[in-house]
């Protein structure tokens, strides 16, 4: 048997293989199957801070008002009252799940302001959390807001959260910044213990017969690793800070790809929620496999095998790559009389 064991957050974990945050991480139940099944560690669902705001009367006010002026805006709006267990609950989340499995608990927030994540950052780490994931999953619609000042704001975030917790942070990234590498390269240095890639970027929809922006929620491909092992393939060794992947990891075949891109440990969801929590048996029984076939004596052997710095083509993670799959595409001789 190979040693599946891999380092991630300053934490021990016995598999790579992590479950991200979803509805079976939301209640003990499902978090207690994961653990049976498995899996190495667990995010919790996100706490919003809109979540935090709807306790204040003040901000309950402003929603009501907005209501009667405009009824489809607030429509849209979720109940983020049932979106998951709120703040109160998720605390006593962290601390039932701390009691009951023996693996690490990371929890989630996603924050607006530095106070709002600042404030549940401090509460969730005296719940007992192992860490914390930053989920920056933010919008930026304002022309005059430059990429730049995202970039600054997420920095400041880190360093500011880095001062005053005790527990390891990691940085859950959207995959749409103009300059990945030096993006990672500055929340490293700002204090991330770890980059998540990628965020999923959950597009509403339109309902082109009655004229409304619908949600859109669909589950993850498998194809979807490929950005992430790209990503991940050019980062890794050059940022001092953990690499994890997030989104299209379905198999112990992904697994594998995962750790040959660099990364430490590889979350799931949708093939969790496929399939059940115990499916999560079944990937770190084929992952053992594959590496006793493979003459892999651990995780760790492999890890960054296939990232940029130790391939013998570098062009394959640059325009090279662009150009090659461009000419690879072969034309049918009967589709241009179509």
């Amino acid at each position: 048997m190979s040693d599946l064991t891999t380092r991630y957050l300053g934490l021990t974990l016995k598999s790579p293989l992590v479950a991200s945050a979803s509805p079976l991480c939301d209640s003990i139940e499902g978090i207690c199957r994961l653990a049976e099944a498995g899996v190495a560690a667990v995010v919790l669902p996100s706490l919003f801070e809109e979540q935090l705001a709807l306790e204040s009367l003040a901000l309950h006010a402003d929603l009501e008002r907005g209501a009667d002026t405009f009824a489809e805006a607030a429509g849209f709006f979720p109940d983020l009252h049932t979106y998951n267990l709120g703040p109160e609950g998720c605390l006593e989340l962290i601390r039932e799940a701390k009691r009951r499995v023996d693996i690490p608990i990371i929890a989630s927030l996603n924050g607006v302001t530095i106070g709002g994540w600042l404030d549940y950052a401090t509460l969730m780490q005296e719940a007992g959390a192992d860490a914390l994931e930053l989920n920056t999953y933010s919008i930026t619609v304002d022309p005059a807001q430059s990429a730049e000042e995202v970039e600054r704001g997420y920095v400041e975030l880190v360093s500011t959260l880095k001062q005053r917790l005790r527990i390891p942070v990691a940085v859950k990234l959207s995959p749409f910044f103009s300059a990945p590498a030096n993006v990672a390269h500055r929340l490293a240095a700002a204090g991330a213990d770890a980059l998540v890639l990628f965020n999923r970027f959950y597009q509403p929809d339109f309902d082109i017969e009655e004229r409304e922006v619908v949600a859109s929620l669909a589950l993850s491909r498998p194809d979807e690793l490929l950005m992430r092992l790209h990503w991940v393939a050019v980062i890794y060794g050059r940022v001092d800070a953990d690499l994890a992947i997030t989104g299209g990891v379905h198999s112990a075949t992904d697994v594998v790809k995962s750790m040959m891109a660099g990364a430490r440990v590889a979350c799931m969801t949708s093939a969790l929620l496929q399939n059940g929590p115990g499916y999560a048996k079944t990937v770190v029984a084929d992952l053992d496999r594959w590496l006793d076939a493979h003459e892999y004596e651990s995780v760790a052997e492999m890890c960054g095998s296939m990232s940029l710095r130790a391939v013998p083509n570098p062009s394959a993670y640059e325009r090279g790559n662009y150009m090659k799959v461009l000419s690879s595409y072969t034309l049918r001789d009967d589709i241009l009389v179509r």
